[in-house]
């Protein structure tokens, strides 16, 4: 069988890895790939976002199956095209994916389907939504509506911070057109939790609930980034609590999605804020996450291929629970200095020998023109770790992380650290 994945970070190359282990004599072809996926397979140089050149390569390869990584190609109708051209492929239509492409639809869709939300209000010019911020009152929450590469929620303190982000995005288009409608959003307190669900418009299947650390610095301070790193399990993530996300949340926005006339397949991400009165939606996502993928598929025991292939060519999913395994997993996220705003390239990267239930997936990594290992991106590598326990993942994954070597690398050590916060009280 021949799996064609779209995209080159570390989302890609997990699921490149998870494959590969699944099945002996799976070809892997990536476009464009990193150096880490051509350990597994070819990796052939087209853009994530040339639909054209990435359907003629489908084509040209035979590939049976095509695994889309990144939201850009989502929103830009890559599944509409491949469809009409009788290829399989996993994820969602370009009307689905707008559940992410557009947090003012995604909000409009929860709100007319009772799925519990933060309030926000929709704006294109900055008199409104400085307006709709003084209303709020702060702490406030600023986004931009469109894809911001996970960098465009701004939470503001007060409503001077309000001020300075609505000015960035709306007049100083720091975001490009992402940001050129914004939600002023109320601020949710509680802690986060991520949720996948496989899902072929009708059934779900939910994966194990993960939580990321968006935040650049130790204690979840800093800006926010495309996510530092992320464990699983979640303590809090009960069976009770998935089921209730399931009932309350996940099958509501499947079903408006359908009547909406654009059923969701795919990847479902749901973003979750666990707060006083419940679980309520922080976004949602139309597929796999970074680096919360990194952290579930070492721990995932049952086979995804079938499941993927299943979804992609219009079958029903089986509805039966996936298995995993009794472990922890703690992702670290290596990046480069000057990230999430204006990372270094081109640096040379030294890697450490291999070590039992450590995996290095790389995410912003290149061959230089010496054939050297170099940065090629603000997070470098996702570097996962399993454990007999949590803080046992942790050390492994930091340790892991800081025997990389390039110049400025910046990590956090204390990935999952609330977690263990809470088993130290309650020991």
């Amino acid at each position: 069988m021949k799996v064609l994945i779209v995209g080159g970070g570390g989302r890609e190359h997990a699921l490149a890895w998870k494959l590969a282990r699944e099945r002996a004599d799976l070809e892997l072809i990536a476009a464009p790939g990193n150096p880490g996926i051509a350990t597994l397979g070819r990796c052939i140089p087209v853009p994530t976002r040339d639909t054209a050149a990435l359907l003629g390569l489908a084509k040209s390869e035979r590939a049976d199956l095509t695994i889309v990584g990144p939201e850009g190609p989502l929103a830009a109708g890559i599944v509409d095209a491949f469809r009409e051209a009788g290829l399989a492929i996993f994820g969602p239509t370009a009307a689905a994916a707008r559940i992410e492409a557009s947090k003012g639809f995604a909000k409009q869709l929860m709100r007319d389907a009772g799925v519990p939300t933060a309030r926000a209000e929709r704006h294109t010019t900055p008199e409104g939504a400085r307006r709709a911020a003084r209303a709020m009152g702060a702490p406030v929450v600023i986004k931009a509506s469109g894809l911001a590469a996970g960098k465009g929620v701004l939470i503001c303190a007060t409503i001077d911070e309000a001020d300075r982000a609505i000015d960035a995005m709306l007049r100083q288009h720091v975001f490009g057109g992402a940001g050129d409608e914004l939600l002023v959003e109320e601020f949710m307190a509680g802690e986060e939790l991520s949720l996948f669900v496989l899902t072929d418009g009708v059934r779900a299947i939910p994966m194990l609930p993960a939580r990321d650390h968006k935040r650049l610095e130790e204690g979840d301070r800093g800006p926010n980034t495309g996510g530092m790193g992320a464990y699983a399990p979640v303590s809090a993530a009960t069976p009770v609590l998935v089921l209730q996300v399931m009932s309350c949340i996940i099958e509501p926005t499947l079903r408006a999605l359908r009547e909406a006339g654009a059923p969701f397949t795919g990847l479902l991400y749901a973003g979750l804020m666990l707060t006083s009165d419940g679980p309520r939606v922080v976004e949602f996502n139309c597929r796999f996450g970074d680096p919360e993928t990194q952290a579930l598929l070492p721990l995932l025991d049952s086979d995804l291929l079938p499941l993927l292939i299943a979804v992609a060519r219009g079958d029903p999913l089986d509805p039966a629970p996936l298995r995993w395994r009794p472990r922890s997993a703690v992702t670290t996220v290596v990046a480069s200095e000057g990230y999430p705003d204006a990372p270094r390239t081109g640096l040379p990267i030294a890697l450490p020998p291999a070590v039992p239930d450590v995996f290095v997936f790389h995410a912003g990594t290149a061959l230089g023109p010496d054939g050297r290992l170099v940065t090629a991106g603000g997070r470098v590598f996702a570097v996962t770790a399993l454990g007999d326990s949590l803080e046992q993942a942790q050390r492994a994954s930091a340790g892991a992380a800081r025997s990389i070597e390039f110049e400025g690398r910046r990590f956090r050590s204390d990935i999952g650290w609330r977690e263990l916060a809470r088993h130290a009280g309650a020991a």
